[in-house]
C-alpha cells in the first residue's frame, strides 16, 4: 500500500516519462505510429492466408476469422512489446534509477503504460473492420463489448507483473532475456490468439493447461462484444485469478530483489 500511495503521488512524473518514450520512439519515424498498426495487421493477413486462402480452415477461430485474428493479435502486440522492454527497464534507465529517489517500480510501469497507448492508439483499425463486417452482415455487436474494457484492465495488471519479475531477474542474470524471447514465441501459439479454444480439446486430457493460461481468460473479454460465441466464464475466471497471482509475485519479488538490484546496477 506504500508502494502504490508513492506511485500515485508521482503520477505527474510517470506521464512525463510515458510521453517521453513515445516521443523518442516516433521522433525519426516517418509514419509514426502507424508501425504499431502495420504489424498486426500484416501478421493478421498472414495467418489469414496461410488458413482460410491455402488450407481453407475458416473454423480456426471464431468468424469472421480476419476479426478473430485482429481482437487476439491487438492485445498480444501489447503483452509482447512490453514483456520485452520492461524486462531492461532498469538496465536501460539505470542512471536515473540509482541518482533518483522515485519508486522504482516506476520505470516498469511507464513501459507498460507507453506500449498500452499505442494500443489504443491501434484500436481505430479493429474499429474500421468491426464497420466492415457489420455491414457485410458477417459480424454482430453485443453487450460483451462493456468486458472491453475489463480485458485492457486485467492485461495491464499482468503484463505489469511480469514486467515486475523479469526486470530485476535481468540484471541479475544475463540468460533471462534469451529465455523470456523463446518463452514468448512458445507462450504465442499457447495463448488462443490464432485458434479458438475449442482446437485444443483434441488434447485430451490437456485442454485444462491452456485454459488456465491467464492470457486465454483475457482474450475471453475482448472478443466477448464481437461474436455470438457465449464467453467461457470459467475461463475468465482463471484469467482473472493468474492475473492477480502474477502481480503479487512481481510486487513481492521487486521488493525483494530491488537492494540487490541496486548494488548491481
Amino acid at each position: 500500500m506504500q508502494t502504490l500511495k508513492r506511485l500515485w503521488e508521482e503520477r505527474r512524473v510517470l506521464r512525463l516519462l510515458v510521453k517521453r518514450d513515445l516521443r523518442v520512439r516516433y521522433s525519426q519515424s516517418v509514419i509514426g505510429y502507424l508501425w504499431t498498426v502495420l504489424d498486426p495487421l500484416i501478421t493478421a493477413l498472414i495467418y489469414f492466408m496461410i488458413f482460410v486462402v491455402l488450407f481453407e480452415r475458416s473454423d480456426a477461430g471464431h468468424a469472421p476469422y480476419f476479426l478473430f485474428l485482429l481482437a487476439g493479435l491487438l492485445p498480444w502486440q501489447w503483452f509482447n512489446a512490453a514483456v520485452s522492454e520492461s524486462m531492461r527497464s532498469l538496465i536501460t534507465e539505470r542512471q536515473l534509477v540509482r541518482s533518483t529517489q522515485l519508486p522504482r517500480e516506476i520505470w516498469v510501469l511507464r513501459v507498460v503504460a507507453s506500449k498500452g497507448l499505442e494500443f489504443a492508439f491501434s484500436l481505430p483499425v479493429l474499429v474500421i473492420f468491426v464497420v466492415f463486417y457489420l455491414v457485410r452482415g458477417e459480424a454482430t455487436l453485443n453487450w460483451g463489448l462493456l468486458l472491453f474494457p475489463v480485458g485492457m484492465l486485467l492485461l495491464f495488471l499482468y503484463i505489469t507483473g511480469f514486467g515486475l519479475v523479469l526486470a530485476p531477474l535481468t540484471v541479475m542474470m544475463f540468460d533471462i532475456q534469451p529465455t523470456v524471447r523463446i518463452f514468448l514465441r512458445i507462450y504465442f501459439y499457447a495463448s488462443a490468439i490464432i485458434f479458438d479454444l475449442s482446437k485444443f480439446a483434441k488434447l485430451e486430457g490437456w485442454e485444462w493447461l491452456f485454459q488456465i493460461n491467464p492470457l486465454a481468460g483475457i482474450l475471453e473479454l475482448f472478443r466477448a462484444g464481437f461474436f455470438p460465441n457465449p464467453v467461457q466464464w470459467h475461463v475468465v475466471g482463471y484469467g482473472t485469478i493468474g492475473t492477480l497471482l502474477m502481480l503479487v509475485l512481481g510486487v513481492f519479488t521487486f521488493k525483494r530483489m530491488e537492494r540487490a538490484v541496486l548494488k548491481e546496477i
